[in-house]
C-alpha cells in the first residue's frame, strides 16, 4: 500500500527519494511528500494527488539535505489532502508511516490534554507527537523510539528523522514490511527491495517487531524487547528494469504478455521434464496425511483458491474450505488438528491474510503459502513455501501473479493426489504433459488480442456487465468482473451460470452485456441453455469459447472470442487471458488510469 523510502548519505537526497517513490507508485497512493534535514531544520514538501505534483512543488521550493524520508500515502484516516500527506512533523521529529494505529484516538486525546496541537486528521501524526514529547522531556532519540513503540497498537512500518540527529534515521516494523539497504557510505530504508533496486542489492529484512538505527555506515537492529539482534544481509535480486514498461503502453499490458514466460518459469520449478513428474520443495510433514485443506486469500488470489478447490477435491479427494481472509478469523472456524492451511498472496504481506496465517498456526495447522515474494512475511513464517516466480507485478490489477498462482496450485493438487495414491503414474504423466502445454496455449490466446481490442467499444458504454461461468469457469467469471470493475469503473458481477435465473436475470435488458466463459465440454450444453435465457430477454451476449463452442453457440452474439482447444485442467489459466485483455482494452477506450486505478492499492497492508 503506502510506500516508504529513507536515505542517509553524504550527497543531496531529494531527487533519489522521489525516484524511490516513483518505483513504488504501483502500490497505489493519493498524495506524496518528502522531508529532509538541512542546517538544523526539518524541511518538508507535500502534495495531493500524483507524484508529478510533488515534483512541481520541489521545483519551486527545493528540499536540500543529505538525509531524508519520503512517502506515498493511500488514505485511511483523513481525506487525501496535502495537510494529511506524510511526512508528519513537529519541531523535533518527522515521520512517515505505513499501516494503521488502532489506538490513535486515545493517544491523540492524551496528547491534546497535554497541550499538543495537530495539523492533520491522520492516525499517523500521533506517532510524531509521542516521540517529540519524549525528546522534549529529555529522552535521547533512541530512548524516545524505544519507549514509544510499545504504546502503538495496530500495524506500522515507520521511518523517523530527528532534527537534532542529522546523520541518523530510525525505522520500525510491526505488521507492515520494511527493509534496510546497505550502500557505500550511505544507507537506506524502504518498503520493499524494489524501491531500493537502483541504490543497492544488499538488503536486510527486518523481522516482526524489529526497529533499527542507521547511519551512513551501519545498521543497529533491535527486536521487540529492545535487545540488540543480528539479521542477515541478503542479495535482493530486485531489478530496476522491472519498473520499466519497455515498448508496452501500460504495465498491465506488459504483464499480460509476460504470462507465457513467467508461467513456464513457475512450472519449471514444480515439474520434472525428464520423467514427467511433479516435484515440490522439501518439507517436514506428510502430505498424504492431510485430511482437510483450508484456503485463505483476498481478491484475485481468492479466486485462484476457488479454482484450486476443484483440483484438490477432484484429484486428491481432500475436502476444502475456502474463505476470504478478512472474514476468516472472525467466524471462529473449526480447524482440524494437522490440517493444511494454504494462504495465497501476491505480496506475502496482505494484512488480513497474514493475520489468518497466524490464526491457523496457533490452531495447529501446517502452513503453506503461495506467494510472489519469497522473502515476505508470509514466506518466512511458512512450513511450506511455494513461490510463484512471476517477477515484480507493477500494475495494481493482478494478471501474471494470478496465472502463476494457478500453475503452482495445480502442481500441488497433483502432487497431493500422487502422495495419497489417488493418481497413477500414467495419470501423473498426463497431468504434467498438459501443464507443460500451458505456455504455448497462453501464446495462442494472446494471438486474439486485436480481436478483443476491436470488440471493446461494444462494452465501453455499458453501466453494468454480467459474467457467467460453470464449474471452474465460475471463479473466472468472478475474476473477469473484478478486473473490469477495477480498471474501467464499470459495475460488473460474476455468477455461476445456473444461478442467473435465481435473481440476476432480473437485470437483463438490451443495455447489459453478458460475458459467458464456456469451453466446449460436458457442461457446455447447460451453459448454452443459460445463454438462450439471456437472449430471450434482449441481453447482449459475448461468448468466450473454443472453435467448437463458437460453432455451436456463437450465432447471435454481439462478439465472440476464440480460444485454443485445451485440456480442462489448464483451461482456467488460458481463459484468464481474454478476461484480462477485455478489461484492459475497455479501460483504454474509456481513458482510465489502467495501472493505478482510483482508490486501489497493490498490497493491502492494513485491515
Amino acid at each position: 500500500m503506502c510506500g516508504i523510502i529513507g536515505i542517509v548519505s553524504e550527497e543531496a537526497v531529494a531527487d533519489r527519494l522521489v525516484d524511490g517513490l516513483r518505483r513504488m507508485e504501483y502500490r497505489g497512493y493519493d498524495s506524496a511528500g518528502v522531508c529532509t534535514l538541512s542546517d538544523g531544520a526539518i524541511v518538508r514538501r507535500r502534495a495531493e494527488g500524483r507524484l508529478l505534483n510533488l515534483v512541481g512543488v520541489l521545483e519551486v521550493d527545493p528540499a536540500p539535505g543529505a538525509i531524508g524520508i519520503a512517502h506515498t500515502r493511500w488514505a485511511t484516516h483523513g481525506a487525501p489532502t496535502a495537510a494529511n500527506a506524510h511526512p508528519h512533523a513537529t519541531g523535533e521529529v518527522a515521520i512517515v508511516h505505513n499501516g494503521i494505529i488502532e489506538n490513535f484516538k486515545e493517544l491523540r486525546a492524551e496528547l491534546a490534554d497535554a497541550g499538543r496541537t495537530f495539523e492533520s486528521e491522520t492516525d499517523s501524526e500521533v506517532v510524531a507527537h509521542l516521540i517529540s514529547q519524549r525528546v522534549e522531556t529529555g529522552d535521547s532519540p533512541e530512548e524516545a523510539v524505544r519507549n514509544v513503540l510499545p504504546r502503538l497498537r495496530g500495524a506500522f512500518a515507520l521511518a523517523i528523522a530527528f532534527r537534532s540527529q542529522p546523520d541518523l534515521l530510525f525505522g520500525a516494523r510491526l505488521g507492515s514490511p520494511l527493509v534496510v539497504g546497505h550502500g557505500e557510505s550511505e544507507m537506506f530504508l524502504g518498503s520493499d527491495a524494489l524501491a531500493l533496486a537502483p541504490l543497492t542489492q544488499k538488503i536486510t529484512y527486518l523481522e516482526e517487531g524489529d526497529w533499527v538505527v542507521i547511519d551512513r555506515e551501519h545498521a543497529r537492529i533491535f527486536d521487540e524487547r529492545g535487545e540488540s539482534v543480528d539479521r542477515p544481509v541478503q542479495s535482493s535480486g530486485a531489478s530496476a528494469a522491472a519498473v520499466e514498461k519497455g515498448n508496452y503502453r501500460h504495465f498491465m499490458q506488459k504483464e499480460i504478455y509476460e504470462q507465457p514466460t513467467v508461467v513456464a518459469q513457475t512450472l519449471c520449478s514444480y515439474l520434472r521434464r525428464d520423467d514427467n513428474s511433479v516435484a515440490l520443495p522439501q518439507f517436514d510433514f506428510d502430505v498424504a496425511a492431510i485430511r482437510r485443506l483450508t484456503i485463505v486469500a483476498c481478491g484475485t488470489s481468492f479466486y485462484a483458491g476457488m479454482v484450486a478447490k476443484y483440483w484438490f477435491e477432484n484429484f486428491a479427494r481432500v475436502p476444502v474450505d475456502i474463505d476470504v481472509a478478512s472474514e476468516f478469523r472472525y467466524r471462529e472456524p473449526v480447524l482440524e488438528e494437522g490440517g493444511l492451511a494454504l494462504l495465497i498472496s501476491q505480496s506475502g504481506e496482505t494484512a488480513d491474510t497474514l493475520a489468518a496465517l497466524r490464526h491457523c498456526k496457533a490452531n495447529g495447522q501446517v502452513i503453506g503459502v503461495v506467494v510472489n515474494v519469497p522473502t515476505s512475511s508470509m514466506a518466512r513464517e511458512a512450513d511450506l513455501l511455494l513461490p510463484t516466480h512471476a517477477g515484480p507485478e507493477i500494475g495494481v490489477a493482478s494478471t501474471k501473479a494470478f496465472t502463476c498462482q494457478l500453475a503452482v496450485l495445480a502442481a500441488l493438487a497433483a502432487h497431493m493426489a500422487v502422495k495419497k495414491g489417488l493418481m497413477t503414474r500414467d495419470e501423473e504423466i498426463d497431468v504434467v504433459r498438459h501443464l507443460l502445454e500451458t505456455p504455448a496455449a497462453l501464446n495462442a490466446a494472446l494471438a486474439h488480442d486485436d480481436d478483443i481490442a476491436a470488440m471493446a467499444p461494444l462494452i465501453t458504454p455499458a453501466r453494468d456487465v454480467l459474467y457467467l461461468g460453470r464449474g471452474q469457469d465460475f471463479p473466472l467469471a468472478l475474476e473477469g468482473a473484478l478486473k473490469l470493475k477495477e480498471i474501467s469503473y464499470i459495475h460488473a458481477e460474476g455468477y455461476a451460470s445456473g444461478e442467473m435465473k435465481d435473481g440476476p436475470i432480473a437485470l437483463i435488458d438490451d443495455g447489459v452485456p453478458v460475458v459467458v466463459i464456456a469451453p466446449s465440454g460436458p457442461l457446455f450444453e447447460k451453459t448454452v441453455s443459460n445463454m438462450e435465457e439471456v437472449r430471450a430477454r434482449g441481453g447482449q451476449l459475448v461468448l468466450i469459447s473454443d472453435a467448437e463452442g463458437l460453432k455451436q453457440a456463437g450465432e447471435g452474439c454481439i462478439a465472440t472470442i476464440e480460444m485454443p482447444v485445451v485440456h480442462p485442467l489448464i483451461a482456467p489459466l488460458v481463459y484468464s487471458i481474454p478476461v484480462q485483455l477485455l478489461a484492459y482494452h475497455v479501460a483504454v477506450v474509456k481513458g482510465t488510469d489502467v495501472d493505478q486505478p482510483r482508490n486501489l492499492a497493490k498490497s493491502v497492508t492494513v485491515e
